[in-house]
């Protein structure tokens, strides 16, 4: 898999996850999740009129006019020609069309005019207030020729204040002429979060800190109440950069920053700030010299960059000192396939390995309270974590302050294995450090030739599982890791749609309509509210429990089929009650819980429970038990946690299944050869 290294969001694109077993007092399940509404168009523009339907010029000497020389539908489109400037274009003012806190689709059909031959096109908007201008890419660069028609499309949430708004289409680079035609705005009323489903941050309450990155649109209606309700950390996924910060030296902009840390503080939420130093997103006149000059590396070219480091950080860090409890300081410094594994970034090629040691050492004194990380991507493959482990240690042994190593985990629903990550984090153990997930997302795709507009099912299914595997090892080493972030809060808002080519993914654990998806689901591993409500608390249902350290993660994302233990006359129950519940179910899946209640006077010591499917219902994935199916025949033997039942107690078990036509529940269930009641 290609190394994830590039992260740059579109502003309102910001950038969770847990593992234990619920307390017996919860509350009721969201029966399934709401059906996402039709989109509403607010806005189409096909030109047929002959007019430009309000778009015009961005520069001042581009032609805007309608033309018939090409259509995508009808006899006419709208030409742009003689442009100076890659960033002049047909431009549309919105301001009075879009809603603030709505995230918008954007659409349009684009193509090159004739003789133009092939050119990368961009959707973007223009968002000014006052004297302030902010550009924001909607559409990222798509290859558009004279042969035929090419979709743009993106999302986009107004999050700020503006006195003028508009989106436009623009070159990468190139002047060329082009025509677009069909565009439309519209919007999906939003859906009610689900408010009776487990919240992340307590479920993991006694394993780590759940996080989610963001922009300032995540703060905002549904997007900030899911927000609130699951996670206690996050991270602003952009607005803490030093394009966002410092644009210009010594300007500083903490508008959209200052807004997250409020959001944050109002909500009882941690915050990771995001980054201090990056080879990407850093303004150019960072690494111009004194003279406005792309640097060389000179000793005054490496006293100056690491002065302006120095300032930058002080700026930032002092700014946040007490709203911030964990750094990325310095960001993807690796190369593995350098001799010494460092990444040769302007950073780099000035000053060395002074700029990391400049950066943790004004980080430390302007922000003495805060845990600063070394972040960086692909750390599960070996090459990689030899190399920065390598790095760290000889950085330590210099007196660098380094608290802790960020892992990104950007992966797929092939690709990293559990056994992956739990040789990531134990690597890192023998350092002394903290050790935090930063950026986890699961992309649905294994290579860039795929797209779909809706996720298939399969993929949901093995994006589940593979959420599954990499939780199991997080909270095996709950003790080693003390956060771990999702980059991003739900499949509506992601990076991953423009990258590494431009078409929609569903990465994460709420959908687009922020309902938890299956993989939610997965990690969250929570037994029906309505049995546990009958069973008396027990330490195994109570607390969270961590895979046995002996056991090595399965690499397979369902738990191990071990055998359950030969049942015998004292783990016989004298009599056993069952509840099987259906919890969540969508078009070819659910989830359903089962709760065990030993009726008898003796506890059960290792137990089995058997059932038989009346439908071809097939198990997928279980939790807090192990489980075996032949044909219509399943069976789940306790976990290593949760074997005994006491009497009058209970103990329980989830999982995932596919269903077609028909979900009856089965009616006959027998714990250790005996036939149990139904409830």
């Amino acid at each position: 898999m290609s190394p994830l290294s590039w992260k740059r969001l579109h502003a309102g694109l910001g950038m969770l996850l847990l593992a234990a077993t619920l307390p017996v007092a919860v509350i009721a399940l969201s029966p399934e999740p709401v059906r996402a509404a039709d989109p509403v168009t607010v806005l189409t523009s096909d030109f047929e009129d002959g007019t430009t339907q309000s778009w015009a010029m961005r520069g001042t000497a581009e032609v805007v006019a309608s033309s018939t020389a090409a259509a995508h539908a009808g006899t006419r489109s709208l030409l742009t020609s003689g442009r100076t400037a890659a960033w002049n274009g047909p431009s549309r003012s919105l301001l009075s069309t879009v809603t603030k806190g709505v995230r918008y689709t954007y659409s349009v059909w684009a193509r090159t005019a004739t003789g133009a031959g092939t050119a990368q096109l961009r959707m973007s908007v223009e968002r000014r207030l006052g004297t302030t201008t902010n550009y924001e890419q909607v559409v990222n660069s798509t290859n558009v020729s004279e042969s035929g028609w090419t979709q743009l499309t993106g999302s986009y949430t107004l999050a700020n204040d503006a006195d003028f708004f508009a989106v436009y289409v623009e070159t990468v680079s190139g002047t060329a002429s082009f025509h677009i035609d069909d565009f439309t705005l519209s919007y999906v009323p939003a859906s009610p979060i689900q408010t009776g489903i487990p919240s992340l941050k307590t479920v993991f309450a006694n394993d780590f800190p759940i996080g989610a990155a963001v922009g300032r649109s995540e703060l905002l209606a549904e997007h900030g109440q899911l927000l609130a309700k699951h996670f206690n950390s996050l991270t602003p996924g952009n607005a803490l950069k030093w394009d966002a910060t410092e644009p210009t030296e010594g300007v500083f902009n903490y508008t959209d920053a200052d807004a997250i840390v409020a959001f944050a503080k109002a909500n009882g939420i941690k915050v990771r700030g995001h980054t201090f130093v990056w080879h990407q997103q850093t303004p150019a006149w960072v690494f111009n010299d004194a003279a406005g000059q792309p640097m060389t590396a000179t000793a005054a070219n490496k006293t100056l960059l690491l002065a302006r480091l120095e300032a930058h950080i002080r700026a930032v860090g002092t700014r946040y000192a007490n709203d911030i409890y964990a750094w990325d300081v310095v960001n993807e410094v690796i190369d593995e396939n350098q001799s010494d594994g460092l990444r040769r970034s302007t950073w780099f090629n000035i000053t060395g390995l002074d700029f990391i040691r400049t950066a943790f050492r004004v980080a430390r004194q302007v922000a003495p309270n805060a845990k600063l990380y070394i972040n960086d991507y692909n750390t599960n493959v070996a090459a990689k974590r030899d190399k920065l482990y390598a790095l760290v240690s000889q950085l330590k042994a210099e007196g660098v302050p380094i608290d802790g190593v960020g892992h990104q985990m950007h992966g797929n629903v092939d690709w990293p294995t559990g056994a992956d990550v739990d040789a990531m984090i134990a690597k890192f153990i023998p350092l002394g450090v903290e050790q935090q997930i930063t950026e986890m997302d699961t992309s649905i795709y294994t290579s860039s030739s795929e797209s779909f507009t809706t996720p298939p099912a399969e993929r949901l299914t093995r994006q589940a599982a593979r959420y599954k595997a990499w939780f199991d090892v997080y909270r095996k080493y709950k003790a080693n890791i003390t956060s771990v972030t999702l980059w991003g809060l739900a499949d509506d808002n992601t990076w991953l749609d423009s990258y590494p080519v431009s078409r929609k993914d569903f990465p994460l654990l709420f959908d687009v309509s922020l309902q938890a998806k299956e993989a939610y689901w997965a990690i969250v591993g929570t037994t029906s509210p309505s049995a546990s409500a009958s069973a008396s608390p027990s330490p195994s249902r109570s607390a969270s429990p961590s895979p046995s350290a002996s056991a090595s993660p399965s690499a397979s994302p369902s738990p191990s089929r071990s055998a359950s233990p030969s049942p015998t006359a004292s783990t016989q129950p004298v009599g056993c009650r069952v509840t099987y519940t259906i919890t969540n179910q969508w078009n070819n899946g659910f989830q359903g819980d089962v709760v065990i209640t030993n009726m008898g006077a003796a506890p059960v010591s290792g137990w089995t429970l058997r059932w038989t499917f009346a439908n071809g219902q097939v198990i997928n994935q279980a939790w807090n038990g192990n489980y075996t199916q032949t044909g219509a025949s399943a069976a789940v033997t306790n976990a290593s946690w949760n074997g005994t039942i006491a009497p009058g107690t209970s103990q329980g078990f989830g999982f995932l299944s596919s269903w077609s036509g028909t979900n009856s529940k089965p009616t006959l269930f027998s714990l250790n050869g005996t036939n149990c009641t139904v409830a």
